[in-house]
């Protein structure tokens, strides 16, 4: 490698590259390479340039706080931020806009010629910056599986790392796909450890590599994503057009790259599982797009993602690539920080700045102007004033950095809300529980377990400030009320039988103060069970138990908690069994998922006015309306929960129910919640999906806005959009179970193009398909089940479509082949899930009840949990890898705090975390500086100029161990084998496959079973063995139940190869690529979208 020349920057060097005939620019820090010789980044002024004159309270006024308004003062110089992360050369501005360096962006400066580098700037308050030089290398986003991490262990990159070596050959000739060009790693391909051809103790090979498929590396291969040369499926001719469009993907707009874009053929090859794991597209916004160099200035994926990361200039251009436009939002997405989650940061000075006009809030995507004054709104580009303590520290009476404020680096923020947005004072947490006491309640041993739990949960419910009130209301053909007046440990029932119209049978003491009355609650959920236990009632009015508790919170809003194990046959809202199977698979068959009675369309309605959220735990052994109950969560933000064929008498059902339960009691809801989605001007929202009400075309009314729910969003091009990114921002105003008023902000900025090919190798199939499967839910509600059908089926073969006659060599005529973007190569496998899906099958033998509580999961799972419910997780137990179902130890450095200041590093916490001032300033401090050393918290190691002495002070803090998992299998029974014993999960059911020829001594290693014929089959739980192979199996077990977040807990089956048929063909209906019932194959469904895409274009 040659010495810099004279008239390179520092950090550059030329090296020879062999294959294109010439030298190359090379950057020694992060590996980016250049055909042109590299100038001065212009963007972010060096401190030699000088700094930009903020506002700062006079020198007199610091003992009482800033004054009205003063600016530009003599000598109050704003430090500049750290540099930005794109290492690109924008084109000169038309405008002079004031970076955070204080030097206008559109001047130009002299590049650093041989001469050294600017010498680092004095010590001193917010002087000290963390630089990112390998920031725009990093993918913005996690994988969707979060800390489910199969491939622990593996060596495999972390998403979206490039390695510099990748960098180094993106470069490529037009049709010569032997030029090396390498896109990011992604999943691994191959097992662990482990060896090969081995014959393991329990009969079979411990080869962990699954049959090599079309889309697995063979040795000598280039490991990259789908399509890429040296790659089974990459078409090199017919990707020459594609990759000629890609030599300007970013078209327009200078110094702005864009994803390459891969063609892969998908005719007769396998899709690989592992490449669910990959991360969504990279998202490149243009330089300078951000004010900070912050790596979480743009929103990760698990809190918002959208369809198109490379949004189309105009709606001609995005109709014509028929890929739909939309986001996919969890707002409140949970925090776990043993798997290095990191909290939400908040705003606690109160200052909340916002557009005159389009009332966006403040975030990283703005522009500073007139010297720092005032600022340019990403949305309607007005200018507006920045607020007068906008740099002020309000806590410690002294000027505060303002590029260190959380809303300028976080894409994801919370303001505390001041009195403005309240209409009034946030509510206490409220909880009313009906409980079902009717002989299937009892009889089910559902009311004992309900009570138990409920009675084990108290100290986990959200009381932090103990203004947490409860009330319990037994349900069957009338409602028992227990009155618990403050003092008393014995609760006095009333009973109320006219349903007709409901009253309350005392004005007060029905809801009680949970810590004022703990003593009497517990008393009385000791002996809950004992008082109904012989009650022979089978009549249910939970219609009138609705409408009285409704009358009991209405005033203050909160959550009504049903629990029910009959249908309601009393009283308003009574349901009868409609179950008819001459309906089922049959055009009648959705008015059977749609709402019997108006009743649970218009109390709903009234729930939201009044800020009353329903959850609805659902146990019945016969037909329970699931379609029609669940009407009541659907538009008050609730959650459903369906347990068919309940008894607690078996263990497994209690453990489930008992631990979704509790989990949904102790995590923390925001209540009185609105929702509402911003985009920059040309975007509009046109359609919402999801657990709420449409209060006015944009905004959305959550009474409950529980942890990890997700909602999808359609969007439209109303206009041509001419900036060079767009932001989309979603704003919930909600009140905390602990009594602040929030405003939590999630903002994605996507940039734009005008390049068909970078719109399609910038697609997210994840997100897309989770926007299908809310609108396939929607369409066979309002529709018909085939109407969804077709329309998924009609999208997929349009995307083709229109890819082939754009993107390839093929045009319109026909061809044998189908090809794709390889980022959009399990797009198909993810339509033909959804086809084969028991909310959308087309099958007679699918009760409604399944049908319903399957498509209320489709419309509120987030992505990490939505994926495998739609495609399985299929592994290999018996010949698994030597390290699979042991653990690997992880850790994290993360920065030590040494000042906590205002308006930055002491405005951040956890969700949930914060104590709303109730606590003592002591125990605050010390927790708010807990949190902000998991806010700061990164992966990365410090580098040489970082802090004093040129290291930063970091600690290390243990994370959560991972689970190593065995290789994915593809979902095929061609890979089972007789002696075999696989694991099929899809994060609502577990089931164990036991092949008919298990040896002996698997049988009795992991079920305690001498031969096959004693194994026990159906719902279980494994036996607690020491020996290694069942400590390994229910270590899996164990990590696919706690891996992913939300409250769900998997019950686990073992499957008998020659067991109970119906269980049998529930686990056969999740193997996607064989045939069932009317279902093609995955081969066979890749041929009919073949055949109507060469029908459609010829």
């Amino acid at each position: 490698m040659s010495q810099p020349p004279p008239f390179l920057p520092p950090g550059w060097v030329t090296q020879w590259d062999q294959n294109a005939g010439r030298n190359i620019y090379l950057e020694s820090a992060t590996g980016r390479t250049s055909w042109v010789p590299p100038a001065a980044h212009p963007g972010r002024p060096t401190h030699q340039q000088g700094q930009a004159r903020m506002s700062m309270p006079p020198i007199q006024a610091q003992a009482q706080g800033p004054p009205s308004a003063i600016r530009n003062l003599p000598g109050s110089a704003m430090p500049p931020p750290p540099p930005l992360p794109q290492h690109h050369i924008p084109s000169p501005s038309q405008h002079s806009i004031i970076g955070p360096g204080g030097t206008p962006t559109g001047a130009t400066t002299p590049a650093n010629l041989a001469g050294p580098p600017p010498p680092p700037p004095a010590q001193g308050p917010g002087s000290r910056r963390r630089a990112y030089p390998t920031a725009h290398l990093a993918a913005n986003s996690v994988s969707y599986s979060g800390g489910f991490d199969p491939g622990a262990g593996a060596g495999a990159n972390y998403p979206g790392q490039i390695a510099p070596a990748e960098i180094q050959n993106q470069f490529f000739t037009p049709g010569i796909p032997e030029n090396n060009v390498i896109p990011p790693q992604g999943a691994p391909q191959g097992p662990p450890t482990g060896p090969y051809g081995a014959v393991g103790p329990y009969g079979g090979s411990t080869s962990a590599a699954a049959p090599p498929t079309p889309y697995q590396q063979g040795q000598g291969q280039g490991q990259g994503q789908g399509g890429a040369p040296g790659r089974p499926g990459f078409d090199p001719t017919a990707s020459l057009g594609a990759q000629f469009n890609s030599m300007s993907l970013a078209a327009g707009i200078p110094g702005q790259r864009g994803n390459p874009l891969y063609t892969v053929n998908l005719s007769g090859a396998q899709p690989n599982p592992n490449d669910f794991e990959r991360p969504p597209p990279e998202i490149h916004l243009p330089p300078n797009a951000s004010v900070t160099a912050h790596p979480k200035s743009n929103a990760d994926p698990s809190y918002q993602r959208c369809t198109l990361n490379a949004i189309p200039t105009t709606a001609a251009l995005l109709n014509k690539s028929k890929l739909p436009l939309g986001l996919v939002l969890t707002p409140y997405r949970s925090v776990r920080q043993d798997d290095g989650d990191e909290p939400v940061p908040v705003v606690t000075d109160t200052v909340i700045a916002r557009c005159r006009r389009c009332r966006t809030y403040i975030n990283p995507y703005v522009q500073f102007i007139e010297g720092g004054n005032r600022w340019k709104c990403c949305m309607c580009n007005i200018s507006n004033e920045v607020p007068q303590m906008f740099d002020w520290d309000q806590d410690n009476n002294r000027p505060a950095d303002r590029w260190k404020r959380p809303e300028l680096n976080h894409a994801v923020v919370e303001f505390v809300a001041p009195r403005e947005y309240m209409v009034r004072p946030p509510q206490p947490p409220v909880y009313v529980f009906l409980i079902d006491v009717s002989y299937h309640g009892t009889n089910s041993g559902m009311v004992a377990t309900a009570a138990r739990t409920l009675l084990e949960s108290f100290d986990r419910l959200p009381n932090e400030d103990s203004r947490t009130k409860i009330a319990i209301i037994g349900v069957d053909t009338s409602l028992h009320f227990f009155c618990l007046p403050p003092g008393n440990t014995d609760a006095e029932m009333l009973v109320v039988s006219d349903l007709d119209d409901v009253f309350l049978p005392k004005p007060n003491d029905l809801l009680v103060n949970l810590a004022e009355a703990r003593a009497g609650l517990e008393s009385l959920l000791t002996r809950f069970a004992d008082m109904f236990k012989e009650s022979a009632v089978l009549g249910s009015a939970m219609g009138s138990a609705l409408q009285a508790a409704f009358k009991m919170i209405s005033p203050i809003g909160g959550k009504i908690i049903c629990l029910t194990a009959s249908l309601p046959s009393l009283g308003s809202g009574a349901l009868k069994n409609r179950e008819d199977p001459k309906l089922l698979g049959t055009p009648k068959e959705s008015s059977l998922l749609t709402s019997a009675s108006q009743f649970y369309k218009t109390f709903p309605i009234d729930c939201s006015r009044s800020q009353v959220s329903v959850d609805m735990f659902l146990f019945s052994a016969s037909y329970t309306d699931v379609a029609t109950l669940s009407c009541l969560p659907r538009y008050t933000g609730g959650q459903t929960y369906f347990y068919p064929a309940f008894h607690a008498s078996r263990s497994e059902d209690a453990t489930k129910f008992s631990h979704e339960f509790a989990e949904v009691l102790a995590s923390p809801v925001s209540y009185e919640a609105v929702l509402r989605l911003r985009a920059t001007k040309g975007l509009r929202a046109t359609a919402f999906h999801g657990n709420f009400f449409v209060r006015s075309t944009d905004l959305l009314a959550l009474p409950a806005v529980p942890l990890d729910q997700s909602y999808a969003i359609e969007c439209e091009i109303e206009e041509t959009i001419s900036a060079p990114f767009v932001v989309f921002q979603a704003v919930v105003l909600h009140s905390t179970s602990y009594g602040e008023r929030r405003i939590r902000v999630v903002n994605l900025a996507v940039p734009t193009t005008s390049s068909m090919s970078e719109v399609y190798s910038s697609a997210d199939q994840v997100a897309i398909a989770t926007l299908l499967a809310n609108k396939a839910v929607e369409r066979s509600i309002h529709h018909r089940l085939e109407d969804a059908r077709d329309a998924l089926m009609n999208k997929l073969v349009d995307v083709f479509t229109t890819y082939k006659n754009t993107m390839t060599s093929a045009g319109s005529g026909a061809s044998a082949q189908l090809s794709i973007a390889s980022n959009l190569s399990l797009l198909p496998l993810l339509v033909l899930a959804l086809l084969k899906h028991v909310g959308i099958r087309a099958s007679s033998q699918i009760p409604s009840d399944l049908r319903a509580y399957a498509q209320a999961l489709l419309t509120t799972l987030p992505t990490q949990q939505l994926i495998p419910y739609l495609h399985p997780n299929f592994y290999s137990l018996h010949n698994m890898p030597s390290n699979a179902g042991t653990t690997v130890s992880r850790t994290k450095r993360v920065p030590v705090v040494e000042q906590v200041g205002a308006g930055g590093a002491d405005g951040v916490g956890a969700e949930g975390g914060e104590e709303g001032g109730e606590k003592k300033n002591g125990e605050a401090n010390v927790e708010k500086q807990q949190q902000q050393q998991q806010v700061l918290a990164t992966d990365s190691i410090p580098e040489e100029g970082e802090g004093e002495g040129g290291e930063e002070k970091t600690r290390e803090i243990e994370l959560r161990p991972n689970v190593i998992f065995p290789p994915k299998l593809n979902l095929s029974s061609e890979r089972l084998e007789r002696h075999g014993l696989y694991l099929l999960e899809d994060g609502q059911n577990i089931f164990l496959w036991v092949g008919r020829d298990a040896v002996p001594q698997l049988c009795l290693d992991v079920f305690d079973a001498p031969n096959y014929a004693a194994v026990r089959g159906g719902k279980t739980t494994l036996p607690v063995l020491e020996n290694g192979m069942n400590v390994r199996v229910r270590e899996i077990v164990k990590a696919v139940r706690e891996g992913r977040r939300g409250v769900y807990y998997p019950n686990l089956y073992v499957v008998k190869e020659d067991g109970e048929p119906s269980l049998r063909l529930w686990a056969l209906s999740m193997l996607l690529e064989d045939r069932f019932e009317a279902s093609p194959s995955y081969m066979q469904f890749m041929g009919q979208v073949r055949d109507k895409v060469n029908g459609g274009s010829s």
